[in-house]
């Protein structure tokens, strides 16, 4: 067992402070975009494209998974302090309302550069499993979405944690070592199968992501939603995901095939 004594504050002089959980998701924004950018000229399309594609990404997924924390897990505190909304250095991503977020910016970058989206839209699937790795390690430096308590060897104490000082699941590991399996996993399938129908790696990555972010939350803390309710905020914002990808791949099943 270990304990998570992790500064989350990597450099701090006057006023520049440097969090892990910032140095981590610039690295997965780099990686992402410089992956999209040769997938795309790989494809026979403009470098320039991905890289203007990116900005809209990163503005609409950022946007999208701060007002998705603040509408799924803590409206109540940000209606009664609004002017915390725009301080997202204080914590609150959500990866629902993100993945909400590339969506609409995804299709908006379409129609204003008059792009066929389903083109292009298997493409942002693979870059981002490495956003879920470098994001979920985030989490863990800053000892937040922490699992439940375990008497498991691997159990980690966090004592910066809100709630009781326990051992617990280290959840932001398991999701971090899922980002790495999914990446591995579409960019086989990428790779290996060069005739794929189109749309096939966005679901499949729906697919997979959803599914292990429901199953991974068994070992979550629950956040909003009672455990009397049975399901995490995670798992209940997952399902429809979820249903929605094996629907797809059910009704394209001969296609697919």
């Amino acid at each position: 067992m270990f304990t998570n004594n992790i500064n989350p504050i990597l450099f701090q002089n006057n006023f520049l402070t440097i969090r892990w959980y910032g140095l981590f998701l610039g690295i997965a924004v780099l990686l992402s975009v410089w992956l999209l950018h040769k997938l795309f000229i790989e494809k026979n399309y403009r470098g320039e494209l991905a890289l203007d594609l990116s900005l809209y990404l990163i503005i609409g997924g950022l946007v999208g998974a701060r007002l998705g924390h603040i509408l799924f897990y803590n409206l109540t505190y940000f209606l009664a302090y609004p002017q915390e909304i725009i301080f997202i250095n204080h914590g609150g991503l959500s990866s629902h309302g993100l993945t909400i977020g590339l969506l609409v910016s995804f299709f908006l970058f379409c129609k204003v550069k008059k792009i066929k989206w389903k083109e292009i839209i298997d493409l942002i699937a693979i870059p981002l499993p490495i956003l879920m790795l470098f994001i979920r390690l985030g989490n863990f430096f800053n000892s937040e979405i922490v699992g439940r308590p375990t008497d498991l060897p691997w159990g980690i104490k966090y004592p910066n944690f809100e709630y009781n000082p326990l051992f617990r699941h280290p959840s932001q590991l398991y999701e971090a070592l899922i980002g790495i399996l999914i990446f591995v996993v579409i960019f086989y399938v990428y790779k290996k199968y060069k005739n794929l129908p189109q749309l096939y790696l966005a679901h499949f990555f729906i697919f997979l992501y959803f599914t292990s972010r429901f199953l991974i939350e068994l070992t979550k803390e629950f956040q909003v939603l009672t455990p009397d309710f049975g399901l995490t905020m995670g798992q209940f914002l997952s399902l429809p995901f979820i249903i929605y990808s094996i629907a797809f791949f059910v009704y394209k099943r001969k296609k697919y095939k």
